[in-house]
């Protein structure tokens, strides 16, 4: 099978973790999940809102992806929790601090069966989890799916394989699904932390 890649890269991009917790705990922000593909599937095709025709939790027209980046930049982030807490005459929302990791130089691979959805993505720039992560088209090249899985010169990263199998974790909960649990697993292609 042939796919049409697009390669996006910028000077940084954040990937919000697929749970709760601090990232120092769970580390998720070396791939991306369902969620964060099938948004940025959505923002490259707004036709994929429809939800009669394309029903929600599904990735219609990304087939593969790759993620490589240089490092990962720790940054401090003040937070409010969403509860409020009562005190002594009054409530609170006491002020947490998250540490999460923000991509350094990120490079991400797009691929598509359809030259022209490759075509209409290369035309537009996408987010990662925040819209001021901006990454842009920077070439469209056409490859064998053996290629992109070897390549190692051109497609090294990180891809997270949405199914579920042995090596499989859970990576989120399809709320468009009563929240069920959706898995994937870690294929890593060369090196997917670049040097520089």
């Amino acid at each position: 099978m042939n796919y049409y890649v697009v390669k996006y890269s910028g000077p940084f991009g954040f990937i919000k973790p697929w749970t709760a917790v601090r990232d120092i705990e769970t580390f998720s922000q070396q791939f991306l999940t369902p969620s964060i593909v099938e948004g940025i599937e959505k923002k490259l095709f707004p036709e994929l809102l429809n939800e009669e025709k394309y029903p929600k939790g599904e990735i219609y027209k990304i087939r593969r992806h790759r993620l490589a980046y240089e490092q990962i930049s720790q940054q401090q982030e003040q937070i409010q929790p969403r509860g409020w807490n009562k005190g002594k005459n009054c409530f609170l929302r006491p002020n947490a601090i998250l540490i999460r990791g923000v991509l350094l130089n990120p490079t991400i691979w797009l691929a598509f069966e359809k030259k022209e959805d490759a075509n209409a993505a290369f035309l537009q720039h996408i987010c990662l989890s925040r819209n001021e992560d901006m990454l842009f088209p920077e070439e469209q090249l056409m490859t064998s799916s053996e290629d992109f899985d070897s390549d190692v010169n051109r497609f090294s990263g990180f891809e997270l394989v949405f199914e579920k199998n042995e090596e499989a974790f859970a990576v989120g909960y399809n709320r468009y699904r009563n929240n069920e649990i959706m898995y994937g697993w870690l294929k890593s292609v060369g090196h997917p932390v670049k040097a520089f």
